[in-house]
């Protein structure tokens, strides 16, 4: 059975708010959640960025079900201080935590100071840093000389099992190159023809586990009213695909975007209707093993009350 979650989206909530949304994600027929891990929001009318470490383990603790996050060590994380995090909450909710590992975005991970990589350096950091927690997981005391220096390290507070470590991907190229080490995959997109060739890159290329999808959704009572919020709140995903990586402040994306309706709609599924939305989301999905549902707009609860009696019965008929 496709595992239907709620995304909880730091850049644009108080965690406190979230942490409402999340319970009553649990409590309308959500099967799991997960949330993004950032310093910044996207842009400053999102104006939020709560610490996801933190977060997720009160979460953990309010809920029952699994809950994840997407994370980059390498730059604002040290491997080893990522590593104790996931060990500890593995260990208090075991079998209810993952991780998925990306490369990271400028936007995040410039405040150390430290020069951002090119993409072929943050692929071979993040490969290193892999490496280093899987061995820390499993109480291995290590030093690691490459992308990232390790002294004498040991996690002490370990879980029975360590937990899942996807990795993260938008294009195919990426797909493939995280399934030589990830335990599953997760991408983000609406596009069925894009979602499909990111999934069957990874499961060509020997991927294992399960693949998921986070897609960006607005749902609401008219048309307008959906494009408005994507307007508003997700603006920056119009900004040139090339730049999204690189750039540092809210502002930056802010003056790049260019949020038409044609971009909008390209990044975001929007929609009044419950059943024509479910319809979208079914056919992206299709064949994931998990899908995270973003609502952009501003209003959780009252999306999350149409979840309950109109989006997840119209989504679970259809996958």
């Amino acid at each position: 059975m496709t595992v239907i979650g709620y995304h909880a989206s730091h850049e644009q909530f108080p965690p406190g708010m979230l942490l409402s949304a999340v319970r009553l994600a649990e409590s309308v027929g959500f099967d799991a959640a997960m949330c993004s891990d950032h310093l910044a929001p996207w842009t400053r009318a999102q104006g939020e960025s709560g610490y996801a470490w933190s977060w997720i383990g009160a979460a953990l603790a309010r809920t029952a079900f699994p809950i994840g996050l997407v994370t980059a060590p390498g730059q604002r994380y040290h491997p080893v201080i990522a590593a104790q995090a996931m060990a500890t909450l593995e260990e208090m909710f075991p079998g209810r935590f993952w991780a998925a590992l990306g490369s990271g975005e400028a936007l995040n991970e410039h405040v150390t100071g430290d020069a951002w990589p090119d993409k072929d350096a943050r692929e071979r950091r993040l490969r290193d840093c892999v490496a280093v927690i899987r061995r820390l997981l499993t109480g291995d005391r290590i030093s690691f000389e490459g992308s990232i220096r390790v002294h004498d390290a040991q996690i002490w507070s370990l879980p029975a099992s360590p937990p899942p470590l996807f990795g993260a991907a938008v294009s195919p190229d990426t797909a493939e190159w995280v399934a030589e080490w990830a335990d599953g995959l997760i991408t983000v997109g609406s596009d069925a023809a894009a979602t499909q060739k990111v999934r069957a890159s990874y499961r060509a290329a020997g991927g294992t586990g399960d693949t998921a999808l986070q897609v960006h959704i607005s749902l609401e009572a008219t048309d307008e009213e959906a494009l408005q919020a994507a307007r508003e709140q997700w603006q920056h995903a119009t900004s040139p695909p090339e730049s999204m990586w690189d750039l540092e402040q809210p502002e930056q994306f802010e003056e790049l975007a260019e949020p038409t309706e044609e971009g909008l709609r390209k990044a975001v599924i929007i929609a009044h209707s419950a059943e024509d939305l479910a319809e979208r989301v079914a056919q992206a999905a299709a064949g994931f093993d998990r899908i995270y549902l973003h609502h952009v707009g501003t209003d959780q609860a009252a999306f999350l009350r149409r979840c309950e009696t109109e989006l997840l019965p119209a989504l679970r008929s259809r996958i």
